[in-house]
């Protein structure tokens, strides 16, 4: 059985040089890790239990390249910060992005991370949104990042992240700094990805950051990012998932053949 293995998990996100609780390390590690394994969610909509023990979460994303999202996501950039000698703790947010009309539950897994006493957001599995950055835990300004700017604000007690939009803010999620357990996102894992109605189990959802500040997303069967084009039928966007995501699929356990993809993938 494999917990986490650091020089593997470098291999995988392309992390060189000396690992210290630096912030620097971090910003590095952020940022490799979010343009190297992508954001997806085929298990959920292949109806797969998702277990977010590590070293069933090292051996999907690290070893069988493979993706996932939140509470797989950062679970490993947790187990990898701890590793190298960082404070981490695990926090939950209320996903905010789709405008829901009531107050929803938390059920987006994050983490905090402190170095001399700054506290710093890390987050590496919040889909086409996703960090490669570490915030600051402060609110009311704008933090450029590769990818986009990223604001905190206070709400009801709560802090908000949003994304700049031109000239607006678009919410993210609210969360607060409530220390999260392994229970916790258990439950939430077991809701998300298999309550009939969830999004999780309907969308086919992949992305993928780039260093030169580029996105890639698959959205159903629309791909942006380098181009913008419809995928016609269900063969070239199994090839997409390998080519442009960098998917592996042939893993004994996590991989996915053709027949067990084609039923799944969005008409």
């Amino acid at each position: 059985m494999m917990t986490f293995e650091r020089q593997t998990y470098f291999a995988r996100i392309g992390f060189h040089g000396e690992a210290i609780p630096t912030l620097e390390t971090l910003q590095r590690i952020h940022l490799l890790h979010a343009c190297s394994i992508p954001f997806e969610n085929l298990d959920a909509l292949l109806g797969r239990t998702i277990r977010l023990e590590l070293d069933n979460v090292f051996e999907k994303l690290v070893v069988a390249g493979r993706g996932g999202y939140c509470y797989e996501q950062n679970a490993l950039l947790r187990a990898a910060l701890e590793d190298i000698g960082f404070e981490v703790e695990d926090l939950a947010a209320r996903v905010l992005i789709t405008q829901p009309p009531e107050m929803p539950p938390r059920t987006h897994r994050l983490l905090l991370v402190t170095i001399n006493q700054q506290r710093y957001l890390a987050d590496v599995g919040f889909g086409g949104k996703t960090l490669t950055s570490p915030l600051r835990l402060e609110t009311d300004v704008e933090q450029p990042t590769a990818h986009g700017v990223y604001r905190l604000t206070h709400l009801d007690g709560d802090y908000l992240l949003s994304i700049k939009q031109q000239d607006d803010w678009l919410p993210l999620y609210r969360f607060d700094l409530q220390p999260q357990y392994f229970s916790d996102f258990q439950v939430a894992n077991h809701y998300v990805s298999t309550w009939p109605e969830s999004y999780f189990r309907h969308h086919l959802m992949l992305c993928l950051h780039k260093p030169d500040g580029t996105t890639l997303t698959l959205s159903n069967r629309q791909f942006s990012g380098e181009q913008c084009e419809e995928m016609v039928d269900e063969r070239a966007v199994y090839q997409l998932l390998q080519e442009k995501f960098g998917l592996r699929l042939d893993h004994e356990q996590y991989g996915i053949s053709f027949d067990e993809f084609a039923p799944i993938c969005p008409k």
